[in-house]
């Protein structure tokens, strides 16, 4: 095995360590007798640390002395094959030096969770964070009954809920949002995410009177107008009464802060006049100062366009700074954001700035560009091309016609690199290297011009993968795979066809959000480097995280140490999911 050494070296200044991590060990069962451990290279720790594999076995319900299982350290992998010769082993991961922390695990087929799914509910999106301070990685959940598009008007049945779980599938603490935050994709979304730097994640989310806590505390008739339920019997919208930002403990799901969300006004302001607009919400996280996280709260991209980033301290929630695309000279702004927004450093100035679709917000809460090409569904950020500086930014427009409905700018002065013009609503667009012989990701979209495109904008193939929803990191090389609906795939580039590598559906699980068709949450949180899945089953009895299964030759830290990677997983639920990316190059050379 080799270690990807001048990858590790990119990667080295974007380290960011949110969580206090422990090893993470997890161990996979392979075909036959065998199993595969695998396990975090941690923040800090020199990249050729030496790790030892110990093996225990249960007598008795007893554990055995354990057995060390590797002759000499392991310095150039973070994962390890061996035999198994039973399901009681236990598998213990050190250091062999004897610092930093190890870990164990059992091996298994996947990691189940069970879930406290109440009646006529169903698992949906879900976030990833350390609520309890443990090292470990826990699961925040959206539990919903049916819900609605912005567009569509319907009473929602029951309220959405919250429910934290540990990975063990102890539950933690249940939200009860109440019934004036709608159901639906635009509705809900939620941060998770240490913000105030005590070592456990806060979670926060938009609120409105009726909203239960975690501790059964209720928000009440706060403006004393005898109300607290303001849903519009006929339509199903809520368009009148108080709303708010609200943090909440991670560990116990109480109530921290409050503070009013940003104002509906005028309705029609916002791009029509019957309530679909005015409640598009996205959220990030983003350090805007360069060394504390802040939350930005945002309403509107179709028309009216506003952000407010706020800083979460003992007395609660101070605000930073406030946008709007009503204010003088921000009028290049309304319209051009996306169903979903990124984070990161794109200028270079240590600190991170909003890109709100075809716009960005600086970290000081002025617009930074705007390029006028409108709203637009899928974003992805990173750096997809290797042989320039800096950070590149793939995103696909909606507007009809558009004269780059798809385009690589940028993202620090929006700068277009180059665009395609489009015809028609591009919906689903994606950036991902599938393809060795060319250097950097490749871009294809579901509308528009056909085939598959390098970074530089050359078109390399006539055929092209048919989904373009996710991508992950999976298997042992260091190309992307492709995560729709239940499937996992891989891109055959030599005969332009795609081969599915794992497809859960047969084992009981489902997709969620529609057409959307994603999974709950997808992302390095457990094992070494590659990512993990968790889709819920069809019955939501449980949640399901699946491992890879292949061996891999690369040793990278821990994606979750990751700047720009941390921050894409943070708002992965948010508006329509959108893939993680990392801040350095990681791709077939």
């Amino acid at each position: 095995m080799r270690v990807s050494a001048l990858l590790l070296l990119l990667s080295a200044g974007l380290l960011s360590a949110v969580e206090r991590l422990d090893r993470g060990v997890y161990v996979q069962r392979l075909s036959g007798q065998r199993v595969m451990v695998t396990w975090r290279l941690l923040p800090g720790e020199p990249t050729d640390t030496g790790f030892l594999v110990d093996r225990t076995m249960l007598r008795d319900g007893l554990p055995s002395r354990p057995t060390q299982l590797t002759a000499q350290p392991i310095t150039n992998a973070t994962c390890w094959v061996t035999e198994a010769p039973s399901d009681r082993c236990h598998y213990v991961v050190r250091r062999a030096d004897g610092q930093g922390p190890s870990g164990s695990a059992e091996p298994r087929d996947y990691l189940a969770i069970p879930l406290r799914t109440p009646p006529d509910y169903h698992p949906g999106n879900a976030a990833a964070g350390d609520l309890d301070g443990d090292g470990q990685m826990d699961i925040v959940l959206k539990q919903e009954q049916r819900g609605f598009d912005n567009s569509q008007s319907g009473v929602c049945p029951a309220p959405t809920l919250l429910q934290a779980y540990r990975l063990d599938g102890t539950m933690l603490w249940q939200i009860d949002l109440g019934p004036n935050i709608r159901t639906g994709a635009h509705y809900t979304p939620f941060l998770v995410y240490d913000f105030d730097g005590d070592g456990r994640a806060e979670v926060a989310v938009r609120t409105a009177e009726g909203t239960k806590d975690g501790a059964g505390k209720v928000i009440g008739d706060t403006d004393g107008d005898g109300r607290t339920n303001y849903v519009n019997e006929k339509t199903g919208y809520i368009l009148e009464g108080p709303e708010f930002l609200s943090v909440f403990d991670g560990q116990t799901g109480a109530e921290r802060a409050r503070v009013p969300y940003i104002a509906r006004g005028k309705v029609s302001d916002w791009g029509d006049n019957y309530g679909n607009r005015v409640d598009r919400f996205l959220m990030a996280v983003a350090y805007l100062d360069g060394q504390h996280p802040s939350l930005v709260a945002c309403r509107g991209y179709y028309a009216l366009t506003k952000l407010e980033a706020w800083d979460l301290a003992d007395l609660g929630l101070k605000r930073r700074w406030a946008f709007s695309s009503a204010d003088p000279g921000n009028a290049k702004y309304a319209g051009q954001g996306n169903h979903n927004l990124a984070a990161a450093d794109v200028d270079g100035d240590g600190r991170d700035e909003i890109v709100y679709g075809a716009c960005a917000i600086d970290d000081n809460g002025k617009g930074l560009y705007s390029t006028g090409l409108g709203h637009g569904d899928a974003i992805h950020l990173g750096d997809l091309d290797p042989d320039r500086p800096g950070l590149e930014l793939f995103d696909i427009h909606e507007e009809k016609p558009c004269p780059a409905g798809w385009e690589l700018r940028d993202p620090a002065t929006g700068k277009l690199l180059w665009g395609l013009p489009t015809a028609r609503d591009t919906g689903r667009g994606m950036a991902a290297d599938i393809d060795p012989r060319h250097r950097g990701y490749e871009i294809w979209a579901g509308g528009g011009p056909t085939g598959l495109y390098d970074v530089k904008s050359n078109k390399i193939s006539e055929a092209r993968p048919r989904s373009c929803n996710m991508c992950i990191l999976c298997d042992g090389d260091l190309l992307t795979e492709l995560l729709d609906g239940t499937t996992i795939q891989k891109w055959d580039w030599q005969t332009g066809e795609t081969k599915v590598l794992l497809d859960t559906k047969d084992q009981g699980c489902v997709s969620i959000n529609s057409t959307k068709a994603n999974p709950c949450l997808y992302g390095d949180l457990l094992g070494d480097w590659r990512e993990e899945v968790l889709w819920p089953t069809a019955d939501g009895k449980q949640l399901r995280l699946y491992a890879t299964t292949e061996p891999t030759e690369h040793r990278f830290t821990t994606l979750l140490a990751d700047h720009v990677y941390r921050l894409s997983l943070a708002h992965q639920n948010i508006g329509y999911n959108q893939p993680n990316h990392v801040g350095f190059y990681l791709g077939a050379p």
